[in-house]
């Protein structure tokens, strides 16, 4: 059944401005590009893939307010990692919210500037499962 996240994939309309924010916001350029249609990224400790895609290559219609799915991005401090995606010029979808009764879950989102929702999160279980 699932195994784990294989590739998440964003959409935009304008593919190299939506591909030179999120090199800024990772630090790093796409690894793999098909000019005019998608890029994509290798994120984090586990090299997850955030792919984006070129809004006119989906074969269904998109939405034209963000929504849907979150998928939450582990950071180390949700405030700073927040704060700085704001600075980036994302737009608050969900500010800063602690889950839980003090168990370490805090979570916040945003909108990046191509009308996606992008989720972070400080999540003690993602730290223990890098230690197995």
């Amino acid at each position: 059944m699932l195994r784990g996240m294989a590739t998440l994939n964003l959409w935009a309309d304008d593919l190299e401005a939506a591909s030179a924010w999120y090199a800024e916001v990772l630090g790093t350029a796409p690894y793999y590009v098909v000019p005019g249609g998608y890029v994509e990224f290798r994120v984090g400790d586990r090299e997850d893939e955030l792919g984006i895609i070129a809004r006119s290559w989906s074969p269904h219609p998109q939405p034209d307010a963000p929504g849907g799915v979150i998928v939450n991005w582990h950071v180390d401090d949700v405030r700073s990692a927040f704060a700085r995606l704001l600075e980036l010029g994302a737009t608050e979808y969900e500010g800063v919210v602690e889950r839980g009764q003090g168990e370490g879950f805090v979570t916040a989102s945003v909108v990046d500037p191509f009308g996606n929702v992008l989720g972070i999160m400080q999540n003690p279980h993602y730290l223990a499962m890098l230690k197995r």
